[in-house]
């Protein structure tokens, strides 16, 4: 009764794993071929894969560049609304910031 008892790891979701843990788990299954040269993505769906996991992702949203760039445009103008009102300069800063956000993202949709 002196030792103690040492409670069992629960499994790691694979999600959460790292890419060298899922190697290793994937070298552990031993169904997996070519896992030393994949990527925690590749991996993911291997493993998955093997063990009949439906991957279900996350919902991609669509959106329009034409949109994107409206909002890039409306925003730009609050900006020169807000030099023009005398606005700090840290709200002017953010509403330039929103701007270049929202045209990155047009970069990304397209």
């Amino acid at each position: 009764m002196a030792k103690k008892e040492r409670k069992e790891k629960k499994e790691k979701p694979l999600d959460k794993m790292t890419a060298t843990e899922l190697r290793k788990y994937a070298l552990d299954m031993g169904e997996i071929d070519g896992v030393h040269g994949m990527n925690k993505e590749e991996l993911l769906v291997a493993i998955k894969k093997v063990k009949g996991i439906k991957d279900e992702g996350k919902p991609v949203e669509k959106v329009s560049v034409r949109d994107l760039k409206e909002k890039a445009q409306a925003a730009r103008t609050k900006k020169l609304e807000a030099i023009a009102a005398g606005e700090p300069p840290k709200k002017v800063e953010i509403l330039r910031k929103k701007a270049n956000r929202l045209k990155k993202r047009t970069h990304k949709a397209a």
